[in-house]
């Protein structure tokens, strides 16, 4: 019996995939196969030995220990695109919040309750909430992957000439972008020559605060900034300070800061993004079908640290060996002391995984003994 530990609640359309009779559900475990988890921070958690995989239902894995699991030989998966289209629904809804003062018009009709000759007053008050179309403006799409690409598009159709920058962009993402989208080289020029800007980038490090006081500096007066994809993203000190300055004229943002909250022409969102019945159910859904591919037949699908890899098994047993990039098929052939029937490897970054389908048992102990390997599992 597998045991699933759910960390947060998850969708029952994911949790019902798994067959009953082989898994157990729960949300109390102290030796689970895998982690279902959302928002819930696992920094501090001890991994137990039995843990072998963890699914993120949702894109980002910042609350997830990804190098530690890895190196524990444990896969970290997560869903991209599964929330795709909910984020992008709320960006261009961001798009129209930014430009028409629509939140601010619409307090200031509700503060009218009870007042004499309220729709008068609504005339005689409308024209200071007045704002630009968004048709015919320039927007600049940091990031064009799953979610981006789709905002690139949704702008196209809505008139905005939309240039992207991805130095990542693979060729299925480029496929499916508008032929209208003009990709740049530099996020430089997206900077410079956009009315609108929106950020689809994970976060890491080196992208912390990726807008920050240089990158205003080289933007339009006026530009209007949307930020659905990590807060740290953006130096919000920097942003308020270029809005009170004049040269930003709106900020957009899914994360709360106590830097932003309650400034002008700040708009702040409660991390909606993916807030969704469609999209939580979307990546539960894909978090739980990543997680029975894994255990039932090695697949691995989606991890953000190990290679996409699979390998049907025609033989007595299918090896499955974690490892450092340098670990080399050959050395875990030669370990495994069976006959090699077929064998399929793949590195991504510093991880590396192997799957081999052998005849006899194999020698478990002998591969997991060989250096950099971090994980050995037979199905």
């Amino acid at each position: 019996m597998y045991n699933i530990l759910t960390m947060n609640k998850i969708a029952a359309c994911g949790t019902d995939k798994f067959d009953k009779a082989a898994y157990t559900i729960t949300d109390e475990c102290a030796e689970p196969t895998a982690i279902m988890v959302r928002s819930a921070k696992l920094h501090d958690y001890e991994m137990p030995a039995s843990l072998l995989a963890i699914a993120r239902a949702g894109a980002g894995v910042n609350n997830i220990p990804v190098d530690k699991c890895a190196e524990q030989g444990i896969v970290v998966f997560n869903t991209p695109g599964a929330n795709a289209n909910a984020v992008k629904e709320l960006v261009i809804c961001a798009l129209l919040l930014s430009s028409r003062r629509i939140t601010e018009a619409a307090a200031w009709a509700n503060s009218l309750k009870g007042t004499e000759d309220a729709p008068k007053t609504v005339e005689g008050g409308k024209a200071k909430f007045a704002g630009p179309e968004i048709f015919g403006k320039t927007l600049g799409v940091i990031g064009l992957g799953a979610i981006g690409g789709k905002v690139a598009n949704a702008a196209v159709a809505l008139g905005m000439n939309v240039i992207g920058f991805d130095p990542f962009l693979s060729e299925a993402a480029a496929k499916a972008l508008d032929s209208s989208v003009k990709v740049v080289d530099s996020k430089d020029e997206i900077y410079k020559n956009s009315d609108y800007i929106t950020l689809h980038v994970p976060f890491t490090p080196d992208a912390k605060n990726s807008i920050s006081k240089e990158q205003i500096a080289m933007m339009k007066d006026g530009v209007r900034i949307i930020n659905a994809a990590r807060g740290e993203l953006v130096d919000t000190a920097a942003v308020v300070e270029a809005i009170k300055a004049g040269k930003v004229a709106k900020y957009v943002t899914d994360f709360a800061d106590d830097i932003g909250l309650g400034e002008e022409n700040v708009i702040t969102l409660p991390h909606l993004g993916a807030s969704t019945p469609e999209s939580e159910d979307n990546c539960a859904i894909m978090a739980a079908d990543e997680l029975m591919d894994y255990i039932e037949r090695g697949k691995i699908r989606n991890s953000v640290t190990f290679p996409n890899l699979e390998l049907a098994k025609t033989a007595d047993q299918l090896v499955c060996v974690l490892h450092k990039a340098e670990v080399t098929e050959d050395a875990v052939k030669a370990a495994v002391g069976a006959d090699v029937v077929a064998s399929a490897s793949a590195t991504k970054k510093a991880w590396g995984y192997t799957l081999l389908d052998v005849k006899g048992s194999a020698n478990v102990d002998a591969v997991k003994a060989v250096a950099g390997v971090v994980g050995v599992r037979v199905i």
